[in-house]
Parts: C-alpha cells; sequence; structure tokens
C-alpha cells in the first residue's frame, strides 16, 4: 500500500522556505543591508552590524538546523514516516 505523501512534501518544502528566509534576512538583511542602522549599537564593544556579519548569521544558521530537526521529527510522526 503505497501513501500520498504529497502534501507531506509540500508542508516540508514550506517549512524549509520560512527557515531559509529568515536565515536570508537575518544574514544578508542584518549583515549587509541594516548595517549602518545596527552598528549604532554595540555588543562587548562590536557593532551589532559586524557581529551578524561575523558571527550572528552562523549562530542563526545552526539554531535553524536544530529547529528544523525538531520540526521533522514531529512532522515525520503526524505523517507516520519516522523510523
Amino acid at each position: 500500500m503505497k501513501k500520498d505523501l504529497s502534501l507531506y512534501w509540500k508542508k516540508n518544502l514550506k517549512l524549509m522556505v520560512i527557515l531559509l528566509s529568515i536565515w536570508a534576512v537575518v544574514s544578508y538583511g542584518c549583515g549587509i543591508l541594516f548595517v549602518e542602522q545596527l552598528n549604532t549599537i554595540n555588543i562587548g564593544g562590536f557593532p551589532l552590524g559586524f557581529w551578524f556579519a561575523q558571527q550572528g548569521a552562523i549562530y542563526v544558521f545552526v539554531a535553524l538546523i536544530f529547529a528544523y530537526y525538531h520540526l521533522m521529527q514531529k512532522m515525520d510522526k503526524e505523517f507516520d514516516v519516522h523510523e
């Protein structure tokens, strides 16, 4: 018996688009586009725009990986495709 997983893949793609959009906004928006406005704020002696360009985007990306893992585990159970 073959399952119709088209809804599963639609939800998966939607989740990926949302998470990658967040990463793009953080990395390009905070690191490049809004850097002048963010540089008026200092964290640990460094401008916030510089921090996002150097480390913040990486931290957000790693957090998004963990969020994707957690959400996909939940979705896999919902569609009964978990291991």
